[in-house]
């Protein structure tokens, strides 16, 4: 058990029947009434996002996850197949249930797979991921003064925002947590 007053950033709990891991939280103490922690929550088995409050003091289940670090190997229809590096144990998952992850998956990527128990949650990304540019308007020379921005297509098939001096064939950083322009490689 742990308290909601030592909630961090990335930290997995057990809420309600849901393994849910912070994504961010507040401690509130307002003028009248008892303090609270208000939190934002990502459920690991269906994706979805909460707030949730909890009063100060309040105690919650932490949940062991336990993070493989395996490497992204190839889709084989919906199925998506990782494999351990050490053991060679290969294991596949279903496009539904990485949908947002698989903007930022190349084959050969090391990435880590969460479990908890025998049950696969999902794929955890790293915070950001090189990828190359394969479609975008040319820049026009004058244009990176104003600081505006332009669409390009990354080998994923994701689409991000990007300066006007990026062309098509650059290797780009992106931020995996908000899909955006970090820097060039």
């Amino acid at each position: 058990m742990i308290s909601v007053n030592d909630f961090r950033t990335g930290l997995t709990i057990e809420v309600d029947n849901g393994i849910w891991r912070v994504l961010d939280f507040q401690h509130v103490k307002p003028g009248k009434g008892a303090a609270f922690v208000r939190s934002k929550l990502r459920n690991l088995r269906t994706g979805a996002i909460q707030e949730k409050t909890f009063r100060a003091g309040e105690k919650v289940a932490k949940a062991q996850i336990e993070n493989r670090k395996m490497q992204y190997l190839y889709a084989s229809g919906d199925q998506h197949v990782f494999m351990d590096n050490e053991s060679y144990e290969q294991i596949e998952l279903p496009g539904s249930s990485i949908e947002y992850e698989l903007k930022f998956l190349k084959e050969n990527m090391e990435v880590y797979i969460m479990q908890f128990g025998h049950e696969t949650l999902g794929v955890e990304l790293p915070n950001t991921v090189e990828l190359e540019v394969t479609e975008t308007e040319p820049g026009i020379k004058g244009d990176t003064a104003s600081g505006g921005t332009k669409p390009a297509t990354l080998e994923t098939g994701l689409t991000v925002q990007v300066p006007f001096f990026v062309n098509q064939g650059d290797r780009l950083v992106i931020n995996t947590t908000d899909a955006s322009y970090v820097s060039r490689a």
